[in-house]
């Protein structure tokens, strides 16, 4: 749970404050009671306190003011030598940041004046005259407190600096910046240099923390990005016009300074640079992380659906597109790099955005729109040969076909002709076991409409392999129903093994090999699977073809 700014105070400055002076005083009226306690008069000592020996006095203050300054020395190496770590190892805002903490300055101020304030009275101590009494007692109050916050301070400083409470703060300024421009004498190009900058530093802390194995730190910075696009679709609705144009010193950003002028006027035109922005932000982090940090780009590939989800609250339809473009570069980047893992699971991010829009969405046309997509990064990783991809891609449309049929949605027969589309001739041994896996996501998503009753498309997918050769059927049928636990046997980020179905989509599967009729073999089960619902012929294991009749 996150902490408030309340519950930080009291945890930084109230509670080691009130410990240290609850200790201070407990030893200060033990000893001193001891003391008393030989005295004739007791009583002497409080009088003391009120009314200071003023020769003592002039004594203890004339070290006031340079113990002071040794406290202040202290703490501004202290701080100079942290602050400057963590800059030069995660950004250099870190120094601004803490520069302006209004905190800061109150604390080293008090210090300062601390000091002031033991050599000014010192000055004015007469111990035949006049005795300041009440000065000297200020003074002795305000180095008590310069001591006893010493180690408070230094609490406060490092939570400070903590790198994911920088990186919140980061993107705080940068909401407060975009919400505030109205209420600010400065102009819109200026307030975009000053987004720009906060979402560069953003990018710049996870870069550095994923260069330092901080990976905490660097899915810190991945959310704040997130969050503070989610936050700015409340904001856009009341900005001025001339935030969403790209001209300037914004034009000259590395990031859109290489763009063709029409792009640029594209982004302008949609209302979306800021929104690229940040997701060009998450596609130098995905990149970066590919085959080094892959938690990284799961992070960065769940966000991005979540933007997509946010970008249909709002409507806007121009973020939704936008995501689907980064969604497929994404894609694009995991091939070229062979990072077969991280593909994996920006498909599942992609196919359930794709669920997404089945649901939000009348006719599925975005759901069709992807699953072309799936099929082309998917045929693309095929021929770079990494055919695992293209097997995925097949287990994610038949998913996809089985939550669309499940929504009644009317693009349920487009999916199914999409997948049907996904196998092709393999060259290798690799290439043939994942077509083997395409056909056997084929053939999953034929029990599922069998078992809910729907012959026709399922039909589709017979008409689509039935020329297939009948011995390489045979062995994809019998492993699909050999295939008896749910989960995969190793650790696995969806934890589901594609080649599962269950028992009654196991019986629709014999009755779907059933219209091949005899030019099959009869199907091998081991005898370990027998319990289930599966009917286990008098003939399995042999090669008889079966006596049913093609339907």
């Amino acid at each position: 749970m996150r902490r408030g700014p309340t519950s930080s105070a009291l945890r930084v400055w109230l509670y080691p404050l009130s410990l240290l002076l609850g200790a201070a005083l407990t030893m200060f009226v033990l000893t001193v009671g001891l003391d008393a306690a030989l005295l004739t008069h007791p009583g002497k000592v409080v009088d003391l306190l009120f009314e200071p020996d003023p020769q003592s006095a002039q004594n203890t203050l004339g070290s006031a003011g340079e113990i002071a300054a040794s406290v202040l020395a202290i703490a501004v190496t202290v701080v100079a030598i942290i602050v400057e770590l963590a800059s030069n190892r995660y950004t250099h805002r870190i120094t601004e940041l803490f520069v302006r903490e209004p905190r800061n300055f109150l604390v080293m101020g008090f210090f300062v004046i601390t000091a002031l304030q033991g050599l000014w009275v010192n000055l004015i101590i007469e111990p035949a005259g006049f005795v300041p009494y009440i000065s000297i007692g200020v003074a002795m109050t305000m180095l008590t407190l310069c001591l006893l916050i010493l180690l408070p301070y230094f609490a406060y400083v490092f939570e400070f600096l903590n790198p994911i409470n920088i990186v919140g703060r980061i993107r705080e300024q940068t909401l407060r910046m975009i919400r505030d421009q109205r209420r600010s004498a400065k102009s819109a190009l200026e307030c975009q240099q000053e987004a720009v900058r906060g979402l560069e530093q953003l990018a710049d802390v996870s870069l550095n923390a994923m260069e330092h194995k901080d990976k905490g730190v660097s899915m810190a910075g991945v959310d704040a990005m997130s969050s503070l696009l989610v936050d700015y679709q409340l904001l856009r609705a009341g900005l001025p016009e001339a935030w969403f144009g790209i001209d300037g010193r914004l034009a000259h950003n590395p990031d859109f300074v290489s763009m063709a002028p029409e792009v640029l006027d594209d982004l302008a035109a949609r209302r979306i640079w800021f929104e690229w922005k940040i997701l060009r932000g998450y596609q130098s982090l995905y990149n970066e992380a590919l085959n080094k940090m892959r938690d990284i780009n799961y992070l960065v590939a769940i966000n991005t659906r979540l933007i997509a989800f946010a970008a249909w609250d709002f409507d806007n339809k121009e973020l939704l597109s936008l995501v689907i473009t980064f969604f497929n570069t994404y894609l694009r980047s995991a091939i070229n790099a062979h990072d077969i893992r991280t593909a994996y699971n920006v498909l599942n991010q992609y196919r359930l955005l794709a669920q997404e829009a089945i649901q939000r969405e009348k006719g599925g046309h975005r759901a069709v729109e992807i699953a072309k997509y799936f099929k082309y990064y998917g045929l693309l990783s095929f021929h770079a040969k990494l055919p695992f991809i293209l097997e995925t891609v097949a287990y994610d449309l038949c998913t996809l076909c089985e939550f669309a049929f499940e929504q009644e949605s009317s693009c349920t027969a487009p999916l199914v002709r999409i997948l049907l589309q996904v196998d092709k001739e393999g060259e290798g041994e690799a290439q043939e076991t994942s077509l083997r896996g395409v056909r056997k996501a084929q053939l999953k998503l034929a029990t599922y409409f069998l078992l809910h009753d729907n012959e026709s498309l399922a039909r589709e997918v017979f008409y689509d392999m039935k020329d297939e050769r009948p011995e390489r059927l045979a062995s994809i049928r019998d492993e699909l129903l050999n295939v008896h636990t749910p989960e995969f046997w190793e650790v696995s980020d969806r934890g589901m093994n594609f080649d599962y179905i269950s028992g009654e989509r196991k019986n629709c599967l014999l009755q779907f090999f059933e219209w091949f009729g005899d030019k099959l073999p009869a199907p091998r089960i081991s005898r370990e699977f027998t319990t289930s619902k599966i009917p286990v012929p008098a003939d399995a294991g042999s090669h008889r073809p079966p006596e049913h009749p093609v339907r």
